[in-house]
C-alpha cells in the first residue's frame, strides 16, 4: 500500500496490526474498530492528540471465558488433574479431597461483561458473589460490591479469587505477595484479565497455600518453558485460549458492521474506550 493510499483511510479494522502498519502516515484517519478486548497493542504517542475514535470488542469474548472460568473451579474442586494422570496411569483410587462449590465465596477483580457472564452462570451453583469495581456500585447477579479502596476485603473473604481487570499503570503487579498473603490457605486464584497485573514471582512463592491456581495470561506471553509456574502440580495453565469459540466470528461481525453503521451516521459507536485513561 502505498503512502498515498494511506493517507486516504478513514476507517481501520484490526486485532493488532500496529507492528506492521505505520498509522501515523493515515492522516485521514478517524476510526479504529479493535477485534480484541484489551488495547495494549495500539501505540499512544500515535492515536493521542488525534481526534480519532477507537472501539474494542468488548464482550466479545465474554461468553466463553465465562465457560472457561467456570470448568476450572469446577476442575480443581473436584481435583480433575489428579484423576486425569490416574486414568493415564490406570490407577483406581478413589479421592475423598474433592469438595463443592456449594455456599463458596467468589470474589471477581472487576465487574465488566466477563465477570457478570460468569457470576449469571456461578449462581445456579449456589455461591455468594462479591464483585470489586472502582466505587462499589451494585452489579446484576452479585451479592456484594466493594469499592477498589475496599479491594482487600474480597481477597480476605473470597474462598476463589478471579482477576478480570486491565493493565493499567496503576494495575500493574497489584496483584503481589500483599494480596497472596491475606488470602484464605487452600484457596483458588484465577487470572483471566492481563498477565501484568499479577507479579508472578510472588505467586509462585505463595503457591502452596492454594487449593488451585488456574492461569491463561501472563507477565510474559508465549510462557517461557523455562517458567516455573510450569512445574507446580496445582496449577492449570492455558494459552491465552479461553475467549476461543466457534461463535467468535458472529459476534465481531454484528459489533463490526453495527459501528461501522453507527459511524457512517454521525451516530456514537459501541464499546468506545478512553486509551489515555487505560480503559
Amino acid at each position: 500500500m502505498t503512502d498515498e493510499e494511506l493517507k486516504s483511510i478513514d476507517v481501520l479494522v484490526t486485532y493488532n496490526s500496529f507492528t506492521k502498519l505505520d498509522i501515523s502516515k493515515m492522516k485521514n484517519l478517524k476510526f479504529i474498530q479493535l477485534g480484541s478486548t484489551g488495547f495494549d497493542q495500539v501505540p499512544k504517542d500515535k492515536v493521542l492528540n488525534r481526534d480519532i475514535i477507537i472501539s474494542n470488542n468488548k464482550g466479545g469474548y465474554s461468553i466463553p471465558i465465562s465457560e472457561w472460568i467456570v470448568f476450572n473451579i469446577l476442575q480443581i474442586y473436584k481435583n480433575s488433574k489428579s484423576f486425569y494422570k490416574k486414568q493415564e496411569n490406570k490407577v483406581w483410587q478413589q479421592d475423598f479431597s474433592i469438595e463443592e462449590i456449594y455456599g463458596k465465596t467468589i470474589g471477581f477483580l472487576g465487574t465488566g461483561t466477563i465477570a457478570c457472564e460468569s457470576a449469571k452462570r456461578l449462581k445456579a451453583f449456589g455461591v455468594e458473589i462479591w464483585g470489586c469495581n472502582t466505587d462499589g456500585r451494585d452489579i446484576k447477579y452479585f451479592d456484594k460490591c466493594l469499592s477498589k479502596e475496599h479491594m482487600d476485603e474480597l481477597f480476605r473473604n473470597s474462598d476463589v479469587v478471579i482477576s478480570t481487570i486491565p493493565a493499567t499503570k496503576e494495575s500493574e503487579k497489584m496483584i503481589n505477595k500483599d494480596k497472596f498473603e491475606i488470602m484464605k490457605n487452600g484457596s483458588v486464584f484465577i487470572n483471566v484479565g492481563r498477565g501484568k497485573v499479577v507479579n508472578e514471582e510472588d505467586l509462585y512463592e505463595y503457591s502452596s497455600k492454594f487449593r488451585g491456581i488456574a492461569l491463561d495470561v501472563f507477565e510474559n506471553e508465549p510462557l517461557s518453558i523455562d517458567n516455573k509456574l510450569w512445574d507446580l502440580d496445582n496449577v492449570i495453565i492455558t494459552p491465552h485460549n479461553s475467549w476461543v469459540s466457534q461463535q467468535s466470528d458472529i459476534r465481531h461481525f454484528n459489533l463490526f458492521y453495527n459501528n461501522l453503521k453507527k459511524y457512517i451516521q454521525n451516530k456514537p459507536v459501541d464499546n468506545l474506550i478512553q486509551i489515555e485513561k487505560g480503559y
